[in-house]
């Protein structure tokens, strides 16, 4: 790592401790992280318990969140949903992370034909809106964890080549690279050595609002029926489940949905924290 980029890494430091955004939104997302974590011991009820004589009952003091259709309660649901929807999403983004970033390096460090040819097939990509791209992914591919993981992964990668190649295309004419390759540095030792700590700043801010989107679009692809088969829970199918009984019983839908609120508010805000913290031109 050079320099600069050890003697920012306080200053960020001391202006992310003082974002009460990113407070706020890191505080969100350990609260629901902890609760996926912790579901075995804190929900109140097997997810699929099936009791039709309770069936969609109203909030209360023995169902908080309500029963669906099946009699299941609709907290402990949404708790253990909160473990799919956010491994995947977690999963998708770390994937799309490290393969995007890699070939980005590669892409801005050699230039050429290389570089022609990764934009290229960047751009092709991101010329398809991103959930049609899952949509047509997991239609193809079949409704399963794995493959769901696996198409919103790829729905990623164009995002971080694209920011990983801009910030190597700028980094490698820096002084300090010249001087890596006047020591007989290798080019791998140069890229991931020395260029990728002094853009990882920029790749984690992205990545933490990526990791939004990939929730966002798990929950839509369960919402239409090309996520988790059931019955798993899942944020989105909960949603989807309670679409039928909206008018007879909205809460179906509003707790799951409010779920997936906090934890898109809590992942931009820690975006917007984090873009802050790093920004150079903010304050010291």
């Amino acid at each position: 790592m050079s320099a600069s980029a050890a003697s920012a890494a306080p200053s960020a430091w001391r202006r992310a401790s003082r974002s009460p955004g990113l407070v706020i939104g890191l505080a969100t997302v350990i609260v629901v992280v902890l609760l996926a974590l912790l579901a075995p011991w804190i929900a109140p009820y097997d997810p699929n318990e099936q009791d039709p004589v309770a069936a969609l009952m109203a909030p209360s003091a023995e169902h908080w969140f309500g029963t669906d259709f099946f009699g299941r309660d609709v907290l402990s649901r949404v708790i253990w949903g909160a473990r799919i929807s956010l491994s995947v999403g977690f999963l998708a983004t770390a994937a799309g992370v490290v393969v995007g970033t890699v070939i980005g390096v590669v892409a801005g460090y050699f230039g050429g034909w290389t570089d022609r040819l990764i934009t290229a097939a960047t751009d092709v990509m991101l010329s398809f809106p991103q959930l049609i791209m899952g949509l047509m992914l997991v239609a193809v591919l079949g409704p399963s964890l794995g493959n769901l993981i696996l198409a919103i992964a790829v729905t990623a990668v164009p995002a971080f080549i694209r920011i990983a190649r801009g910030s190597t295309l700028a980094m490698r004419q820096r002084d300090f690279v010249d001087a890596c390759r006047a020591l007989g540095y290798s080019d791998l030792r140069i890229m991931f050595g020395h260029i990728l700590p002094n853009i990882l700043d920029e790749v984690v801010v992205l990545a933490s609002l990526w990791l939004a989107t990939a929730i966002r679009t798990e929950s839509t692809l369960a919402f239409i029926g090309l996520g988790v088969p059931p019955p798993t829970a899942t944020w989105g199918s909960i949603v989807r489940e309670g679409f039928d009984n909206l008018l007879d019983a909205p809460w179906l839908s509003i707790f799951p949905s409010l779920a997936i609120l906090a934890v898109m508010i809590g992942l931009n805000l820690i975006g917007d924290g984090l873009r802050d913290a790093t920004d150079p031109r903010g304050a010291p």
